[in-house]
């Protein structure tokens, strides 16, 4: 379930970085922002997963699903 899960979060780092880069050659502040968020959404799933594994893990008595 790692895995997929990692490719997502590699595609939403790579179309911030894209965003943020369009926006440095447009001067747009607006995309800038877009891009920023994307990129703490991507982490915030990461840290979401592995809170939810270890929760879940602890809830089912083994150390890690």
């Amino acid at each position: 379930m790692l895995i997929p899960i990692l490719i997502f979060d590699v595609a939403l780092v790579a179309w911030s970085i894209h965003l943020m880069q369009v926006a440095l050659q447009k001067q747009e502040f607006a995309m800038l922002l877009a891009g920023g968020l994307v990129s703490l959404s991507a982490a915030a799933m990461m840290v979401v997963y592995f809170l939810m594994r270890n929760c879940l893990g602890y809830l089912m008595e083994r150390p890690y699903i």
